[in-house]
């Protein structure tokens, strides 16, 4: 997780700085696509992953994405000339941080909270929580360093530090992460079945139907707030982007953008480790059920109302404990509603992705910004 969702959830400091900087001009649906790109991967591709994984192969798979996403980071450092005012290249950006690495964190995604389902069965919401707060553990670790690395040895440089931590980390996974041996793997005869790939039975369960439903209509506007709440903050005057060296030029009592980024995602491990606890006691669908309510109530009745710091910082931390909740559960859910039959448990890879396979990935949300304005017709 902390090399799939992480890295998307930090992607809006990476967007900032290609509008301020690297890409000033571009319109803002086109630097969004980097990051919904990503994501489009992430789940389109995780299908295919999860059959993979039941079938026992989560060691190439890791292997495979700690080459993919290391690359793609670093080949990011070597696109954008000397990292400057205006040097920016937008196809060779979204090649490697939206394409390239994307592949690989669509690797990383359903293997980790696979591999880690397969050890437990009281305690396995609980289990997953733990590797799901991966994501929000980076994506407050990466804006951070982003952004005082980029003001100390440039944009490239921090880039380049920036794989070094996603080469080691994904490394670690790679030597680490083993499913349980006692698990049952489905290696099937024939991989050009289509049976394989699709098992129909999913869609004959009413329960996972609704849910699958849920969460593709979730995604369309989900990840828009990680992608654009630095923006809001500065069209509202909340916050300023910079260093802040010159204080003349932001507004009185503003907060450095980045740092509601970095708030709300470290608030999310709080929400992601507390649900997955919850959701053993009470069941993950339920919990599931109210974090989304809760989000939403968050997203409509707070955030347009939010002019303040104080009410900025209230929103942020608030949306981001139940955010937590609201995406790392899915996996949690997945596998409450196969129930603990050792044979229905070994189809959670598949089951896992097969929401995911129902998400249009291109972001309507950003598109609604870019017409409108302002963040808050997106909702």
């Amino acid at each position: 997780m902390f090399n799939s969702w992480g890295l998307v959830n930090a992607y809006g400091t990476f967007a900032s700085y290609y509008e301020d900087q690297l890409l000033p001009g571009h319109d803002m649906l086109l630097l969004n696509l980097v990051g919904s790109t990503q994501s489009f991967f992430v789940l389109a591709l995780s299908f295919i992953v999860g059959r993979l994984l039941d079938a026992g192969y989560s060691r190439y798979l890791i292997g495979v994405g700690w080459v993919l996403v290391t690359i793609g980071m670093f080949m990011l450092s070597l696109c954008n000339g000397d990292g400057q005012f205006g040097h920016g290249n937008y196809s060779l950006i979204w090649l490697t941080q939206g394409f390239v690495t994307g592949l690989g964190m669509a690797c990383f995604f359903v293997s980790s909270s696979q591999i880690v389902a397969t050890w437990f069965i009281s305690r396995k919401g609980a289990a997953i929580g733990i590797v799901a707060s991966g994501a929000s553990i980076s994506g407050l670790v990466y804006p951070m360093m982003v952004k005082f690395l980029i003001g100390k040895v440039g944009f490239n440089k921090a880039v380049q530090y920036v794989s070094a931590v996603v080469c080691f980390t994904s490394f670690l996974s790679f030597w680490l992460a083993t499913p349980n041996p006692a698990h049952t793997f489905r290696k099937p005869e024939r991989w050009l079945d289509l049976r394989v790939w699709i098992d129909k039975h999913a869609f004959q369960n009413a329960a996972f139907c609704w849910f699958m439903a849920a969460i593709a209509f979730m995604f369309f506007g989900f990840y828009a707030i990680f992608f654009e709440i630095e923006e809001w903050a500065a069209s509202k005057g909340i916050g300023y982007k910079g260093d802040g060296t010159h204080p003349e030029q932001r507004p009185k009592n503003a907060i450095r953008t980045f740092y509601l980024l970095s708030i709300m995602n470290g608030c999310s491990t709080v929400g992601r480790i507390s649900s997955a606890y919850l959701s053993d006691h009470f069941g993950a669908l339920n919990v599931h059920m109210v974090a989304s309510l809760l989000a939403s109530l968050l997203v409509l009745l707070l955030w347009p109302f939010a002019s303040t710091v104080a009410a900025a910082i209230a929103f942020v931390i608030l949306f981001g404990a139940v955010s937590g909740a609201v995406i790392g559960l899915p996996p949690a859910s997945v596998a409450f509603i196969l129930g603990h039959n050792h044979v229905q448990q070994a189809k959670l890879g598949q089951w896992t992705e097969l929401p995911d396979r129902t998400v249009v990935e291109w972001d309507l949300s950003v598109l609604m910004l870019c017409m409108y304005g302002n963040s808050e017709a997106v909702f």
